[in-house]
């Protein structure tokens, strides 16, 4: 089966290149932890390797002749917009990296979907000012998960998507939208995503979820990369660890690996060390 660059160099290797094609992969953990610099890091390697192959190969390398990369990539937030998204970008990784690879990735910005039914004044989200006539003429948005799907839609076929993030959906189950729809677009997403051949990332903070929602999204998806802090001492380290993956834990569990310590630095986010099972 051919696989999809996470774009994470060492990471790819290990796993022979990167995630089956087709695959939903949810990016757990607590905040900090890595989970935002894996998906910032994936979507910029992903379009680098594209726009700019010479940088590429300086911080990536050769693609593994089991992986394809993707056609296209994509970022959809439901809460911040494309500024926000490249600043914060620019805090993971180097400059050179984010003001090459940033005109290859798609931002979607779902705030307006979003917010238009929460008492959070329209313009704090909308990026261009309007005159009352134009208010008038545009109406409501659609649904964000109406809007969301039909994006992927479009879009999802041969793609890397990243998703920031399903806890924004959680925070808006009310009653307009219930737990059970939020499930079930992911159930969805699992499907499409194989018969797309895409990699979807799929960002998550398992601090605001209850165990039993957390427990239906990896359910919903084909992997979990599960991020954490580890306190030794006076310091703290980044972990990460597959808490499950069709395809991929079984290739993990044959090299004895257990977890993965992690480290950000100006390719982004990257594997600094393996610890395997003595």
């Amino acid at each position: 089966m051919s696989s999809v660059p996470f774009g994470v160099a060492r990471l790819d290797s290990i796993l022979g290149g990167g995630a089956p094609s087709g695959s939903v992969v949810l990016l757990a953990g607590e905040a900090g932890a890595g989970a935002r610099e894996f998906a910032y890091t994936s979507a910029a390697m992903n379009s680098l390797a594209h726009a700019d192959e010479e940088l590429f190969d300086l911080y990536y390398g050769d693609v593994d002749d089991d992986a394809t990369l993707p056609e296209s990539v994509h970022y959809l937030s439901f809460t911040a917009d494309t500024e926000a998204i490249t600043r914060e970008m620019g805090y993971t990784m180097a400059d050179e990296i984010v003001d090459a690879a940033v005109d290859g990735i798609s931002f979607r910005d779902l705030s307006p979907e979003y917010f238009q039914l929460s008492p959070v004044p329209r313009d704090w989200y909308e990026t261009e000012t309007a005159s009352i006539t134009e208010l008038g003429d545009r109406g409501e948005y659609e649904d964000v998960l109406t809007a969301f799907g039909d994006y992927l839609s479009e879009h999802g076929e041969q793609s890397l998507v990243c998703i920031d993030s399903v806890t924004d959906l959680v925070s808006m189950v009310s009653d307009d939208t219930d737990w059970s729809d939020v499930a079930m677009v992911m159930k969805g997403l699992k499907k499409a995503a194989y018969e797309w051949d895409a990699l979807v990332l799929v960002l998550v903070n398992t601090e605001a979820l209850r165990d039993r929602e957390f427990g239906t999204l990896m359910d919903a998806a084909g992997g979990t990369l599960q991020f954490s802090w580890e306190s030794g001492g006076s310091q703290r380290a980044r972990t990460m660890f597959v808490r499950e993956f069709r395809g991929v834990l079984s290739r993990l569990e044959a090299e004895n690996i257990v977890r993965f310590e992690t480290e950000i630095h100006e390719g982004g986010f990257d594997i600094s060390d393996v610890r395997k099972i003595r």
